[in-house]
């Protein structure tokens, strides 16, 4: 089934140099890009994006860590795109995510873990209409 899916790299894979990285393995799984641009967002858009987050006490340095700096968004598309991301991205601690995983291989942190993907194709619909309302 072909999907949609929204994904992140997150400021501190821009930071480091790794975007073409992350980006690479999307494109050698056979994934293919819709939409991409690198953007700098506000706090109202973190919690906007995070939306069932904010209450959580751990939110609070996520939006700082958000707003840091640039990111990247775009759009993926492909055989079940969703779960297909997920697995590539791997666990969301770095530091226990599967080696072969851009979290695995690059990541050391459980925060600044250089990705976010969609989880569902609920989260998909709303996070792409969210980023890229012209889709």
């Amino acid at each position: 089934m072909t999907q949609r899916t929204l994904v992140l790299i997150k400021p501190d894979a821009v930071r480091r140099g790794l975007v073409g990285d992350v980006l690479s393995r999307y494109e050698a799984k056979g994934l293919t890009l819709v939409a991409m641009e690198l953007r700098s967002i506000d706090a109202q858009l973190a919690d906007t994006h995070y939306a069932e987050h904010v209450d959580q006490p751990w939110y609070p340095p996520l939006r700082e860590f958000a707003v840091s700096g640039p990111l990247v968004a775009l759009v993926l598309e492909g055989d079940e795109a969703i779960s297909v991301v997920r697995a590539l991205n791997g666990a969301t601690d770095g530091r226990v995510a599967a080696p072969g995983t851009v979290r695995g291989d690059l990541s050391l942190s459980n925060r600044e873990n250089l990705v976010h993907a969609s989880d569902s194709e609920e989260s998909a619909a709303r996070e792409m209409a969210l980023w890229f309302p012209n889709l």
